[in-house]
């Protein structure tokens, strides 16, 4: 049965356990991390801000916890129905890391209109994903760095409402996403879904840091 499911290179016990750790560690951080922005959010007592950063939160904390689940399961047809949430769950988790830095200029028409846009290609891809499994792969990869630099169509209005700090954190944490497709579809490497992984726990915590950044600088 599990020879009609493809999941790329068999991978061995290290490289699940090295796969693994990383990925416990992701989540043990977003863990903490998502429950010191919700109490900065909620400080502010601005409801959009909290609804920003529980959207995040839930977007973080959900994208880690489906790829862990997904990529420690054995080939079989729940691990292909999962690889269909994980890859949906990298759209959620980009429009949604974008959410909390939109949210305070969404008077402005073109800061409202890229947040719109950058749900409405989650959407998309989430819907890609889920009704062509294991097609349009290549498809998908140009779709999530697309949507991650989506953000340069704005950045002037985007680096009036953040401190300078955050917007370093966020083209940091670009940078290292979009370094780390290299290992993503580098899959005769060993170790190789590990170190990508890495590179997400590592993109992850900059977007958070810029995050918990500008929620600081909103609450002094």
């Amino acid at each position: 049965m599990t020879s009609h499911f493809h999941f790329g290179r068999d991978r061995d016990f290290h490289e699940l356990l090295a796969d693994g750790i990383v990925h416990i560690i992701g989540v043990v951080l977003a863990l903490i991390g998502v429950t010191a922005l919700i109490y900065h959010a909620t400080a502010l007592h601005n409801p959009g801000a909290l609804a920003a950063a529980s959207i995040y939160g839930l977007g973080l904390i959900g994208a880690l916890v489906v790829s862990f689940t997904y990529n420690m399961l054995r080939p079989s047809r729940l691990k292909w129905i999962m690889r269909r949430l994980d890859h949906s769950a990298i759209f959620v988790l980009i429009a949604a890391t974008y959410t909390p830095f939109l949210q305070p200029g969404t008077k402005d028409p073109l800061i409202f209109g890229l947040l719109l846009a950058i749900w409405a290609m989650a959407g998309f891809g989430v819907v890609l994903k889920c009704a062509l499994p294991g097609r349009y792969d290549r498809l998908a990869i140009v779709l999530y760095l697309l949507m991650g630099w989506s953000g340069l169509v704005a950045i002037g209005p985007i680096a009036q409402l953040l401190p300078p700090l955050s917007v370093i954190l966020i083209v940091v944490g670009g940078i290292i996403y979009t370094a780390g497709v290299v290992f993503h579809v580098w899959e005769r490497l060993r170790f190789q879904n590990a170190i990508w992984h890495g590179f997400v726990v590592a993109a992850a915590a900059a977007h958070y840091a810029a995050v918990l950044t500008a929620f600081r600088q909103a609450a002094i």
